[in-house]
């Protein structure tokens, strides 16, 4: 920036301040949904639109969310992983795949990418840093894990009469 003109060298640096500032922050957050500051996170806004985000403002208020890298809210090279996660599910919301192959898909070309970048180490500490593949059994078997699939998501229903279904309530109580 040395070089710059003096002139352009003070844009760019209230542009900087600008794309920081508390009240863009949180307008990029709410429209990109990458959120940059805790406050943002722990808005009111935030909290006004949680419901239709699918537990993504849960996750960031979480403890989890240091877990996925030591500076919080960071995701390595996340341009070159949405990037992967809109073809993938353009791939099973188009009917290409069903759902289970292009999230299976996805994880893959995301291992890769994430391979990459703890390979040639970039990131340094706050890089990732990838288990080693394991079978799902594995996975579903720690604590806390979701429950397997079962053998039929989708039984047929049945119907009981009224009188039936009477009965057992009175029977449970």
């Amino acid at each position: 920036m040395q070089a710059t003109e003096p002139k352009r060298r003070m844009a760019a640096w209230l542009y900087a301040q600008f794309t920081v500032s508390k009240t863009v922050s949180l307008k990029k957050t709410l429209v990109g949904l990458t959120p940059i500051r805790e406050s943002d996170i722990n808005s009111q806004a935030m909290t006004d639109v949680a419901p239709k985000l699918g537990g993504l403002v849960e996750f960031y208020r979480s403890p989890a969310r240091v877990q996925w890298t030591p500076t919080g809210t960071n995701v390595p090279d996340y341009p070159k992983l949405a990037q992967l996660w809109w073809q993938f599910i353009a791939e099973a919301a188009n009917g290409e795949k069903s759902p289970q192959e292009a999230l299976d898909g996805l994880a893959q070309a995301q291992d890769r990418v994430m391979q990459r970048l703890e390979r040639a180490n970039v990131q340094g500490a706050c890089g990732p840093k990838l288990n080693e593949p394991r079978d799902p059994e594995y996975w579903l078997k720690l604590p806390g894990a979701p429950k397997a699939k079962l053998s039929n998501e989708k039984p047929k229903g049945q119907t009981i009469a009224y009188e039936e279904l009477l009965q057992q309530w009175k029977s449970a109580m």
